[in-house]
């Protein structure tokens, strides 16, 4: 393993690799050493320790729940060490607040975004700012263009936030810790909601970033993205950092086996599809948001028993209405939502609400993006969130609680849910667990249509493997998966056909095992697919 060496205090460090050979002198821009942080009988991070380094990009690897983030929130000053010590350029310092983060040169863009929407980007960037006199936006505006010029980001900074797509979003953010200051930079899952194209630009933004000596850490579960981007990587597990790699003398399997702590099968099975036959058919759908903006435009298209037909798509082009859709928990304007049974006899969608589906007899399963809002009831326990499946089917007036408690202890059991028992509150559960619980429920209920809408966003990547494989297994016994997600890596490897979405419109179907990745990526930001290269499938 190529573990690296270096002294145990701050300060510049001699890096070896694995060889014994010397590597370079570092100066350490953070050092954090013995820190730790427990919440309640939970502990977080356990003695850890931790150097970042100037003109470095490092990325920290750990399953859900190994502490990553809770490290990284105390060096932002979001939480405070109940152990250990932080160091800024050797010296120990404390940090209690993001605002005397700031004060040592230390920035976090979280994954979710902190912006303003009716403010326009130079707003957003110095809000919450104590400037001598009055503020002088057209000043700032010069110098946040300044900062955009020097690293080559692309915004505008009189652009309103809700004008703005995500890719806009997240460089306001990546901006506006710059303009405070930032010599450290720390990015939470960062690529999540981007396409390959602006990921490449965010990549070549920190490789300019690195090259003017900024230290720039990467919180992300995406490790083909770790091995192009990152120096050096450090690995969590179970709050603790258990080694770090030069990430050119690593790969993706050994940085698994170190995140999990065994050896791990990273390949995504796709078995050839048994069935063809039709089991939803989308017709001209036209949905509107609560607030009037039509979401869904002219949408059609077929989802087949036996396959996973993926969904791709920018975030908000629509993929959350066409699932809530067709689970009938969505108002259509027009169109047509048609189930076909085994028998071929068809059944209308639309107009009937989850429980009139079922009581047609469509066996139709839901894992929506809201885990804790749609999907379970963080307050509840494991049983009884696996009741809320079933509760309507008792044959008396007494709720049968037997049967989901012992689905619960069948879930815990076949997905390995880590948790202490089935009466603890999903709420208490870490989020890959929280998803496991729900995807097996979904799946238990025997579904002939399993509808999931980013159902491994956040997991690390042994759960991840985990849902792939029950999807597969749900499309091996004939069931017609839809599936959203926003890693177009695993939307190609996973689904036999992929649907792509833009602006609310069907801007092409391809095939998912011949599809070009920056070409279903050029596909999610323009209508029409001519530029596809193969496997381009009209229907």
């Amino acid at each position: 393993m190529d573990q690296l060496a270096g002294p145990a205090g701050a300060g510049p460090c001699l890096f070896l690799t694995k060889g014994g050979l010397l590597l370079e002198n570092k100066t350490a821009a953070v050092s954090m050493r013995g820190i730790t942080k427990t919440f309640g009988s939970v502990v977080a991070n356990n003695n850890v320790d931790l150097d970042i380094y100037k003109g470095e990009i490092l990325s920290l690897l750990g399953e859900n729940g190994s502490g990553k983030t809770t490290l990284m929130n105390m060096l932002s000053g979001i939480y405070f060490p109940d152990e250990g010590q932080i160091l800024i350029d050797g010296k120990p310092v404390t940090i209690s607040s993001p605002k005397e983060a700031f004060d040592f040169g230390i920035g976090m863009i979280h994954q979710h975004f902190k912006l303003v929407d009716v403010f326009t980007a130079v707003e957003n960037i110095v809000l919450g700012l104590k400037e001598e006199g009055k503020l002088d936006l057209e000043k700032a505006a010069k110098r946040v263009q300044d900062i955009c010029d020097n690293y080559g980001f692309d915004v505008d900074p009189k652009k309103k936030i809700y004008d703005m797509s995500v890719s806009e979003k997240q460089t306001v953010e990546i901006v506006k810790v710059l303009y405070r200051g930032a010599d450290i930079l720390i990015l939470d899952e960062p690529t999540a909601v981007l396409t390959p194209q602006e990921t490449d630009k965010l990549f070549a933004v920190l490789r300019n970033m690195k090259d003017d000596g900024k230290a720039v850490v990467i919180i992300t579960h995406k490790l083909h993205e770790v091995e192009v981007l990152s120096d050096r990587v450090a690995v969590l597990r179970k709050g603790e950092n258990i080694g770090q790699l030069i990430t050119k003398e690593t790969n993706a399997q050994e940085m698994t086996n170190m995140m999990v702590g065994r050896e791990v099968t990273l390949n995504i099975n796709r078995p050839e599809p048994l069935f063809s036959s039709p089991r939803i058919r989308i017709e001209g759908l036209n949905v509107k948001s609560d607030d009037g903006v039509m979401k869904l435009k002219d949408v059609s298209f077929t989802a087949n028993a036996g396959e996973i037909l993926g969904i791709a798509g920018i975030s908000g082009c629509g993929q959350k209405e066409l699932l809530e859709a067709i689970a009938g928990l969505q108002d259509v304007e027009s169109g047509s939502i048609t189930y076909i049974s085994d028998d071929g006899s068809r059944e209308e969608l639309i107009g009937m609400d989850p429980q009139k589906i079922a009581d047609k007899g469509v066996a139709l399963s839901f894992v929506p993006e809201d885990r804790l809002g749609m999907g379970l009831v963080a307050s509840m326990d494991l049983a009884d969130n696996m009741m809320l499946r079933s509760f309507r089917s008792g044959k008396s007036m007494l709720t049968d609680r037997k049967a989901p408690r012992a689905l619960a202890e069948q879930i815990v059991h076949d997905l390995e849910i880590s948790t202490p028992d089935i009466n603890t509150p999903v709420r208490k559960l870490s989020g890959g667990n929280v998803q496991k619980v729900l995807v097996g429920r979904e799946i238990a209920s025997a579904p002939t249509v399993l509808l999931s809408a980013y159902v491994v966003r956040g997991l690390d990547i042994n759960s991840s493997y985990t849902i792939y494989d029950l999807l597969n297994q749900q499309k091996e016994k004939g069931v017609a998966v839809i599936f959203v997600g926003e890693d177009l890596d695993v939307l190609l490897e996973l689904c036999d056909r992929i649907l792509v979405l833009c602006d609310g419109r069907v801007s092409g179907i391809v095939d998912g095992p011949t599809a070009d990745k920056h070409g279903v990526g050029m596909m999610m930001t323009s209508l029409g697919g001519d530029h596809m290269d193969g496997g381009e499938m009209h229907e």
